[in-house]
Order: C-alpha cells, then sequence, then structure tokens
C-alpha cells in the first residue's frame, strides 16, 4: 500500500495537535451513524496509537502494522451499526485489528499457533538480546529505547500482545483479556513471564519505560487517517472536527 510522506517521523503522535474530542465513544459513533461522518476521524486519532502498537506487536512491521490499521478501520466503519454497546468501543475496535493482524500473519505463515502452543513451549524458546552492547551507544536515548523495543520484539509471541496491551497502553486486566479473547488468568500469567524474560536489568539499564516503546508518530497518524477516508470516500474538513 502506498504510503505518502506527509512529515518528519520524529514527532509522537501523543503530542500532536489531534481533536480534542471530549464526547465519549458512544456519542460519537452515534453522530457518524447518523451522518456526520467526518467525526470518525475523532475515533481514529483517539486510538490510533492503541492499534498500532497492537498490530506491530503481533506482526513485528511497522508498515504491516499501518496497512493493518486502515483494514481494521474500513471493516470497523462498514460495521459500525453491528456495534451495540455491550462492549466499550475501544475494545470492540482493538479486536478488529487484533482480528485482522491475525489473519495476516497466518496468511503469511508467520504466527506460531498460539492456540496449540504451551506456555511452557514458549518459555523455550528464550529472548534474543545483544550480549555485547556498545556503551557509547546506551548514553544515547534514542539507542536507549530501540534495545527496549528489541527485547520486547524478542518476547515470543504468547506474551508479547499480553505486555504491550498492559505496560504500553495501560489496559486494565478484563480489557485485555476481552481485546485478545483470552481469560484474564492467562493474561496475569503471560504478563509475569513476559516481565520475568525481559529481566529487570533491562528497565535499569535503559533507564526508560515501556510506555515509550512503539510511540505512533504524527506523520504516520496523518497517513492512516487519510488512507482510511480515501478508501471511505469521506471528505475531510478543513480543520479536524472537533468535539
Amino acid at each position: 500500500m502506498e504510503r505518502p510522506t506527509t512529515g518528519s517521523d520524529d514527532v509522537d503522535c501523543s503530542n500532536c495537535q489531534c481533536p480534542s474530542a471530549s464526547d465519549a465513544d458512544d456519542e460519537i459513533v452515534r453522530r457518524v451513524r447518523e451522518g456526520e461522518t467526518p467525526l470518525f476521524e475523532v475515533l481514529m486519532r483517539r486510538y490510533n496509537q492503541r492499534l498500532y502498537r497492537v498490530a506491530r506487536s503481533i506482526l513485528r512491521d511497522e508498515h504491516e502494522a499501518e496497512d493493518v490499521m486502515q483494514q481494521a478501520y474500513v471493516n470497523a466503519y462498514a460495521n459500525l451499526h453491528q456495534f451495540a454497546g455491550r462492549a466499550r468501543f475501544s475494545t470492540w475496535l482493538t479486536r478488529i485489528a487484533v482480528h485482522e493482524a491475525l489473519a495476516r500473519a497466518r496468511r503469511r505463515g508467520r504466527w506460531e499457533g498460539l492456540d496449540t502452543m504451551s506456555d511452557d513451549a514458549q518459555d523455550q524458546q528464550g529472548l534474543p538480546m545483544d550480549e555485547r552492547p556498545d556503551p557509547e551507544k546506551q548514553a544515547q536515548l534514542a539507542e536507549l529505547r530501540r534495545l527496549l523495543e528489541s527485547a520486547i520484539d524478542g518476547l515470543p509471541e504468547l506474551y508479547r500482545s499480553v505486555f504491550v496491551l498492559r505496560e504500553a497502553e495501560g489496559l486494565d486486566t478484563p480489557e485485555v483479556a476481552e481485546c485478545l479473547d483470552i481469560s484474564e488468568d492467562a493474561v496475569r500469567t503471560r504478563l509475569l513471564r513476559a516481565r520475568a524474560l525481559l529481566k529487570q536489568e533491562l528497565y535499569e539499564r535503559t533507564g526508560t519505560t515501556s510506555a515509550s516503546a512503539f510511540s505512533f508518530h504524527l506523520s504516520r497518524c496523518d497517513r492512516v487517517v487519510a488512507g482510511v477516508f480515501g478508501q471511505l470516500g469521506i471528505r475531510r474538513p478543513v480543520t479536524p472536527p472537533r468535539t
């Protein structure tokens, strides 16, 4: 999928001038259904970073993660009438992205069959890490973040999505369980093992937190919004919608 360049990728989307939407998700969904289609951008910008992180945690490829995000938004928009409010909109949307990412991974033969692999079997995979890191590079913040992201990428698939949703996105255990369609006990177990694999010394060495990993940059945010609106045929207002 072609990705037009809209700016530098060195700006974090969390600091961009996204719509300062104050309405609840359900209210925005209602208004979109009633014809205020440009307001769908509010929902996209609100959850772009979460969907990017969860898609990337499954695929380990930023470009594929963007493609998954766009398709997930298209699917969500097409099925917006099916959203009944029984779960949070954010959970419903995240599950769509998870299913799309898993389907893509399986089609490309990269998924290792989470349904058939035990936690013990996954534990045997270990965590690849650089045994002789360059001390000078470790002093640089960008390099420290890269080390953390690399360590998270090295987590077995069974644990990576749970870790990213809990530690990077800050979702609570019940919502992670609902997003990934697993039990709360499985979330707790996998999170504990993910933390053990990452090792405490990694956090001490990097001096950063998991919330800083895999930031969704401003140019990606704009690119995904433009791509989805192009596929849906929605004309965006000159000024981003605010509610």
